[in-house]
């Protein structure tokens, strides 16, 4: 279970959750690309590691409002 929350004014992602065995580590990493100001798409363009995961991040497509 992981999402990204993401300010639709200007494509920053502003937080993110996870619920896993690898969640530390990943979220470690996600704190990193927060801090740097990354945006949904920085996320988007970045291709995924596969298997893992952290993939999942960067293709996270769909919008959720709930």
């Amino acid at each position: 279970m992981m999402k990204l929350l993401v300010n639709p004014a200007d494509d920053r992602v502003v937080g993110a959750h996870m619920v896993g065995p690898e969640a530390g580590e990943i979220i470690q990493g996600i704190g990193v690309a927060m801090n740097a100001g990354a945006t949904k798409t920085h996320f988007d363009q970045t291709i995924g590691i596969h298997p893992t995961a952290a993939e999942e991040f960067v293709t996270l497509r769909e919008p959720r409002s709930n």
